[in-house]
This record gives structure tokens, C-alpha cells and sequence, in this order.
């Protein structure tokens, strides 16, 4: 496919609270869920249409992909490869910390007991590679942290622009393969 489409799951208690949320899995807030049937509304009003919704296992997105998916009537499709970074040490701690800010700029760090950024790029480059060769029309949701590494697949990006990348909760972003 010649392209494919990336959507962040809508508000968590702890986007709200500032939190890092990670792999820890956090539910949508109620404003969570409104954006996820709006973004849901969206992609119709666009014309925008795909085969599948591939979606992480947290219940963040999960759930966002569902509402998605019953508004517009495209299946969803679980893809543990989606799942937010293991941030560590830093899980749970506030997203806009100057430490934190920093550690992501070390793309072999574990955060102690994480994932490092090279590890999650092997697994979402694969999978970026997969909706290329393929033949369907993909829409992703997932995270922040995800749509980070999806940045590097398509831009040149120096470690401060990449660690300072990010789009808000339900945003739509189209990609297109060269």
C-alpha cells in the first residue's frame, strides 16, 4: 500500500494528570471515549476509508479503535506490535520532566527496566514495511511514543526534534511511502 493512516488514542486520567503512561495500561476519560466516536464521525465526514484498524493491545487505544471502528464499520484487528514503549523508571512520572526529556534522546537506554527506543523502531519498521508490501488500507491507533518512531521511518530527524515529537490525543495524520 502506498500509504496508511496513524490515530493517538483520546485522553487518559493521566494525559490529564501529566503522567507518563507507557506500557501501563490507563483507561480513556470519558473525554477520552467522546474523542474517539468524534474522530470516529471525522473519518466519514473526510471520506476517509480503509480495509482494517490495527490497534495496540492497551485499553487506551483499544478502546478508541473500537469506537472508531463502530462508526465507520471498518474491523478492528488487535497488533501487539503497536504497544507503547516500556518508558522504565520513568512510567508514571510527569511527561514534560527535563529528565525524561533528556533519556529519550539515549536511544539504547532500557530506562532501567524498559524498552529502549531502538527496540520498539525494529518492531514498528517491520511493521511499517508489512503495510507497504501489502495490499490494504491500514489505519493505526496507538500512542505518542509509537507515532515518534513512525516520524524517524520518513524524516530526518536530529535526537532533539525527535524527542520533542508528538500529536494530540485523536489527531489524524496521514503517511505516504515513497
Amino acid at each position: 500500500m502506498d500509504h496508511f493512516y496513524f490515530i493517538r488514542h483520546g485522553e487518559t486520567v493521566w494525559n490529564v494528570e501529566n503522567k507518563i503512561c507507557g506500557a501501563t495500561d490507563i483507561e480513556l476519560t470519558a473525554k477520552g471515549h467522546e474523542q474517539a466516536i468524534e474522530t470516529g464521525k471525522n473519518l466519514l465526514e473526510k471520506g476517509i476509508h480503509a480495509d482494517i484498524i490495527l490497534t495496540s493491545p492497551l485499553v487506551r487505544a483499544a478502546e478508541t479503535a473500537r469506537h472508531i471502528s463502530e462508526m465507520t464499520g471498518i474491523p478492528m484487528q488487535v497488533e501487539p506490535r503497536l504497544i507503547e514503549q516500556n518508558f522504565g523508571r520513568y512510567e508514571s512520572t510527569p511527561r514534560d520532566g527535563k529528565e525524561f526529556h533528556e533519556a529519550k534522546k539515549e536511544l539504547a537506554s532500557r530506562f532501567g527496566t524498559g524498552e529502549s527506543m531502538l527496540q520498539v523502531a525494529q518492531r514498528i519498521y517491520n511493521l511499517l514495511d508489512d503495510i507497504k508490501a501489502g495490499d490494504r488500507e491500514v489505519i493505526l491507533v496507538a500512542h505518542n511514543g509509537i507515532v515518534r518512531i513512525i516520524e524517524s521511518y520518513f524524516r530526518e530527524m536530529d535526537n532533539e526534534t525527535f524527542s520533542s515529537c508528538g500529536i494530540r490525543n485523536c489527531e489524524i495524520k496521514r503517511y505516504a511511502f515513497q
